[in-house]
């Protein structure tokens, strides 16, 4: 028998299909549906910096209403309103599906700076959270902050975090990083049990007739591999510690691809978001025919089999092969 189990993050899951930060972990029901349809572990929406501290500084304007700073403060942060769940709901909600699912539960933050709000990493924790997933979304946009100053607050963050926990850390970084091997390096040694490569950026666009700013996500598509499935196979035996794929998860072979690389466990969301739990029972009747098609007895038999450190081209990854395919490649006549 096919053997599809794999662990990430000390935790045993049943197959490497783990449902990542989305809207359906909001509501109970359509997590027990992607329970019953295959999942082996959800990752919880993000509760984010901006909600704990708004609600704080909310809570001061209140005790302290004729304090024109708090009023002030409240004004640079966005409506609290915009997320549509409070810290505290996001703690009972955490308990509830813990409740209500057998599947792991990962609860998620996403901040980029120290400080008090690190203390629900805790509470997360106290919840019934099985593991914590980290954030670290920042879009710098002061031309006198360098890489070095948002590399070393990322870093910080972790330890801090990592040292108000007990249970297992990832943190899911983003590609644009100058080195992101000696990056990653960094989060390991700070503490971090897992790396999620990549988080998807928000790309506001213009529309020309209104002469306003666009807000809308695309969703991810298949093409999407390549980056993170480049990575994980760089750094693959590398560090010491679990890899997460997500970005472009969509298919069986996807998640083939996420395991020869060297991921744990393959991350998917835009694919649930349009086809729902219906999506997951296909995703892993296939990958099981395909792994006895070809003699593959576990998941853990191919997982880093395609990395760098395996393949007999490991130049393939790097920019030997970037000429390679440059001078290769022809035009249409």
């Amino acid at each position: 028998m096919t053997d599809l189990s794999t662990t990430y993050l000390g935790l045993n899951l049943r197959n490497p299909l783990v449902a990542s930060a989305s809207p359906l972990s909001k509501k109970i029901d359509r997590a027990k549906k992607l329970e019953e349809a295959g999942i082996s572990a959800i990752v919880m929406y993000s509760l984010f910096e901006e909600q704990i501290i708004h609600e704080s500084l909310e809570l001061d304007h209140y005790l302290n209403r004729g304090s024109n700073s708090f009023a002030e403060a409240l004004s640079y942060l966005p409506d609290g309103g915009m997320y549509g769940i409070s810290p505290e709901k996001y703690l009972n909600h955490v308990a509830g599906l813990k409740k209500a699912l057998t599947i792991p539960v990962i609860g998620s933050l996403n901040g980029v700076s120290k400080g008090g709000w690190t203390d629900y990493a805790r509470r997360i924790e106290e919840a019934g959270a099985d593991a914590l997933e980290l954030n670290v979304y920042y879009i710098p946009t002061d031309v006198n902050t360098t890489s070095g100053n948002i590399e070393d607050m990322q870093v910080d963050l972790v330890a801090e975090v990592k040292s108000a926990i007990k249970i297992p850390l990832a943190v899911k970084i983003s590609p644009f990083v100058t080195s992101i091997p000696n990056f990653t390096k960094r989060l390991v040694e700070a503490g971090a049990d897992g790396l999620v490569l990549f988080n998807r950026f928000y790309q506001p666009d213009f529309d020309l007739d209104e002469m306003e700013i666009l807000h809308s996500l695309d969703l991810s598509t298949s093409s999407e591999l390549r980056l993170p499935l480049r990575w994980i196979s760089i750094l693959h035996g590398k560090l010491n510690v679990d890899f997460a794929l997500t970005s472009g998860v969509h298919t069986y072979t996807d998640v083939l691809k996420a395991m020869m690389a060297g991921a744990k466990v393959a991350m998917m969301a835009s694919n649930l978001l349009q086809f729902g739990e219906d999506a997951i029972s296909p995703t892993i009747a296939y990958l099981e025919a395909w792994m006895k098609e070809r003699e593959y007895e576990s998941i853990k038999q191919m997982q880093g089999s395609m990395s760098q450190r395996s393949v007999r081209e490991p130049e393939a990854f790097e920019r030997a092969n970037y000429m390679k395919v440059l001078n290769n490649y022809r035009s249409l006549p």
